[in-house]
């Protein structure tokens, strides 16, 4: 995982987006799709139309950090709105990274007595 700073806002863009784009696509749609400014802190990610490639764009106060993950099988789990933007947390986004489903996490187990 990114070691990301406590308050970092974290934004998933809406919908799919062409993979192909780099540092600058991202940061033009940021600008204009997601009406962010790219160079805020905040994180951004996209997700590719087959759904298994997610680009984060970053910017750590120095320059604009672009990190890829493909996953070797599977989806990972996106809003189905086609635009817009969803704000999530740090730990929703490490769920979202690792394929789990972050909207609805499973508890595995639930005491039943303390102690």
């Amino acid at each position: 995982m990114i070691p990301l700073p406590p308050l970092t806002r974290i934004f998933l863009a809406c919908g799919a987006t062409d993979m192909r784009k780099g540092f600058d696509g991202l940061a033009v749609l940021v600008q204009q799709a997601l009406e962010q400014s790219p160079h805020s802190g905040a994180l951004f990610a996209f997700r590719g139309k087959r759904g298994d490639l997610v680009k984060l764009l970053w910017y750590d106060g120095q320059g604009l950090c672009l990190f890829s993950k493909r996953m070797d099988r599977g989806r990972f789990i996106w809003p189905s709105t086609p635009t817009g933007t969803v704000a999530m947390t740090a730990a929703q986004l490490s769920m979202l990274l690792e394929g789990i489903d972050w909207r609805r996490p499973e508890r595995t187990f639930t005491p039943s007595l303390a102690g």
